[in-house]
């Protein structure tokens, strides 16, 4: 047997996943270029084949540093990257492209299985994680929800948010189109930090705990992935903010959470 039949055995039985009904489709007019990072040839093969099922056109590299250069120089629906890679390991790879302004979706490979390992990769700006051995069908979901957050995110986080437009100050958020102007400059952000920032300011002067944005932002109930939240405000802030140590945006409300400051009004 070979290990490309090993593994589509182990992963997800010996054919490959196809999704022929018309639930949670993706725009065809959209980019269908994903990029796959990963050292080991038969997963790395796998992953693109599955992928190629549903219609998406697979760029496939083994090595980080070609990786980062690839990331850096075309445009991407979406990444799925591995942790452990030779040249330059997934975590420095999503550090130094969302440090370079890069808001590609990324979706994080590992065979650890440690909590720690998990909340790294996301507080580094990855979007969402899989852990090995998976299955192909949760590969092939897990990289339609990023790109439906991405493409469709047209709908209110909640029902109290049903404009298009929020201005707050000198900060203009424009939900259907997933943009933000500060001072009339454009800031890019990645996906969970665009949702994290319209929750908030959604809802000006209401403090929010981080399992609560947790909750609602990510969808996870755990406090071990509390660092999450704080990283990524950490990270909005320095986008944002003209001075991030004395924010006037985005508030932390000691031994509480964080809240968007009212003092901001609404125009």
């Amino acid at each position: 047997m070979s290990m490309l039949s090993y593994h589509l055995n182990r992963y997800n039985g010996s054919q490959t996943a196809t999704n022929n009904d018309n639930e949670g489709c993706i725009d065809i007019d959209m980019n269908r270029k994903i990029l796959v990072v990963e050292d080991q040839e038969d997963i790395n093969a796998l992953i693109a084949m599955n992928l190629e099922a549903i219609n998406f056109e697979v760029t496939r590299v083994h090595d980080g540093l070609e990786g980062l250069k690839l990331a850096q120089e075309d445009s991407y629906a979406a990444i799925v990257l591995d942790i452990m890679l030779p040249g330059l390991d997934g975590l420095q790879i999503c550090q130094q492209l969302r440090s370079k302004g890069h808001v590609t979706p990324i979706l994080m490979l590992t065979a650890k299985k440690t909590e720690a390992d998990r909340v790294v990769g996301l507080e580094v700006g990855a979007d969402d994680y899989l852990t090995k051995p998976f299955s192909v069908l949760e590969l092939q979901a897990r990289v339609k929800a990023l790109l439906r957050r991405v493409e469709f995110h047209s709908h209110p986080v909640e029902e109290e948010v049903d404009e298009g437009e929020l201005r707050l100050g000198d900060l203009t958020i424009h939900q259907h189109k997933r943009d933000v102007i500060m001072g009339g400059k454009p800031v890019s952000l990645t996906g969970k930090e665009f949702d994290l920032l319209l929750y908030l300011a959604s809802f000006p002067g209401r403090v929010f705990s981080r399992e609560q944005l947790l909750n609602a932002v990510w969808g996870y109930q755990h406090s071990s992935y509390e660092h999450t939240v704080n990283s990524h405000i950490n990270r909005l802030r320095a986008k944002l903010e003209t001075d991030p140590s004395n924010p006037q945006y985005v508030l932390t409300v000691w031994g509480v959470g964080y809240k968007f400051n009212d003092d901001q009004k609404p125009r």
